[in-house]
């Protein structure tokens, strides 16, 4: 969410930006919310004046009455009663004016950083760097639950029964690598000085539309029903929220955090092929990174988180490359975001397997997070960036182990976490 004085000094900056997330339809926005704002803060000058003449009117009552002149007080009593009716009015359009600003300045985009490239949809995304040489075996490579089912690890049939479309029975060796995979990560994150954390897995309305947008929200999250509280779709929603209303000193920062979560995503709409299986789903493990820094720091943490992500599937011996998202595929909150995809063998191409952002203020105006510094207190930044998330992940490290007999390559750094096992044999 942006700084209402911002908006109010900058309306054409504002608006080029909107022009540049291709969302033309908020335009009319911008003008709309500076006339409530003029309205609001006129509307709290005249309640200001009015206070202030309650205090003297009142002590003028006191010393007509003390002298006598009972009809002049009276009509100063008077006075008193239809500025306080007025006063009530003021206050009572203040808060209806206050509600639709800020059901605006939700809705209005933050401003992306100059250096994203503009583009209308993810098909403009730009490729920025390849990490390890993707290849391509001499032999077939199955599509991922294929490979699965060849080791007794995947039951999709009796999940679709028990829960419907979009969820997954792992099993065996393939369940295993799964935990593997997320206590691999956690422990790389911790390595690399992040505090390991398990948050909620659900968390209020308040909380929600602090950390994402109402689009992001529909699309996204689960309701439960009777009460104020939605299942989290990534751990970022729940440890963001860790700092609501919160004033940190500034000495303490950055915080640095890594998270295992269970997430819950809606998933609306209809997918590919290659989109089944265990790559879209409506529920799946995650382990997370995010921090809250200086605004002076944001950058710097952005390319760092980005760089973990890639140094943990190198580590794993899977190629990736990264993506700049363009300004029509950014979330209305995000400053900037990359997207980090693994080489698939089988499709010849890269795919999503996490994504990295920065979120300027946003999230910290929304929850009010702030930072106590020595020129005062001011909002916090905040980033986020996906460590892992099997089961997607598990294509793409399935694809680039699979051996030529069917068995699967453990990678060094996994073995301790697999008791030992350098490889997986096939049962089928």
């Amino acid at each position: 969410m942006l700084d209402l004085r911002f908006v109010r000094e900058n309306p054409e900056i504002v608006k080029q930006n909107i022009r540049n997330k291709f969302q033309d339809e908020k335009l009319p926005l911008v003008d709309e919310v500076i006339e409530l704002d003029a309205k609001n803060r006129a509307a709290k000058a005249e309640g200001d004046q009015l206070r202030a003449s309650r205090n003297k009117l009142s002590k003028q009552i006191g010393q007509l009455m003390g002298q006598g002149k009972k009809e002049k007080a009276e009509a100063v009593k008077a006075q008193v009663t239809a500025n306080a009716a007025r006063l009530a009015e003021l206050e009572a359009m203040g808060a209806e004016l206050e509600a639709r600003i800020t059901k605006i300045m939700m809705t209005i985009p933050n401003i992306i950083d100059p250096s994203v490239p503009i583009g209308r949809d993810d098909s403009e995304n730009v490729e920025l760097q390849r990490f390890g040489e993707p290849v391509v075996p001499d032999f077939e490579i199955p599509y991922h639950t294929d490979i699965m089912k060849r080791f007794d690890g995947i039951d999709l049939d009796a999940a679709g029964k028990v829960a419907g479309n979009g969820f997954y029975y792992l099993m065996g060796d393939i369940a295993r690598l799964h935990s593997a995979v997320i206590a691999y990560a956690r422990d790389f994150m911790i390595d690399r000085g992040f505090t390991y954390c398990v948050p909620p897995f659900m968390i209020r309305s308040n909380v929600v539309t602090g950390v994402m947008s109402f689009a992001e929200m529909d699309a996204m999250m689960y309701k439960i029903e009777g009460e104020d509280l939605y299942l989290i779709g990534t751990s970022e929603h729940s440890m963001i929220g860790k700092f609501i209303d919160t004033i940190t000193p500034e000495s303490e920062l950055p915080k640095t955090l890594t998270s295992y979560s269970p997430c819950f995503r809606k998933e609306k709409g209809a997918h590919g092929i290659e989109e089944r299986g265990v790559y879209r789903i409506h529920q799946f493990e995650k382990q997370e990174m995010i921090v809250v820094c200086r605004p002076e720091d944001s950058s710097m943490w952005y390319d760092k988180l980005w760089q973990n992500t890639v140094d943990l599937f190198r580590s794993l011996d899977i190629p990736v490359r990264t993506l700049e998202c363009c300004s029509g595929d950014l979330a209305d909150l995000k400053v900037k975001s990359c997207d980090v995809e693994a080489w698939s063998p089988r499709q010849q191409k890269y795919f999503e397997v996490g994504s990295c952002s920065n979120l300027g203020d946003a999230q910290a105006r929304r929850l009010k997070i702030r930072v106590d510094g020595e020129k005062g207190k001011y909002f916090a930044h905040t980033l986020n960036n996906t460590v892992v998330a099997p089961p997607r992940m598990l294509i793409a490290f399935l694809e680039n182990n699979l051996q030529a007999d069917g068995s699967v390559r453990i990678p060094e750094v996994l073995r301790p976490y697999m008791g030992g096992k350098t490889a997986l044999v096939p049962k089928n």
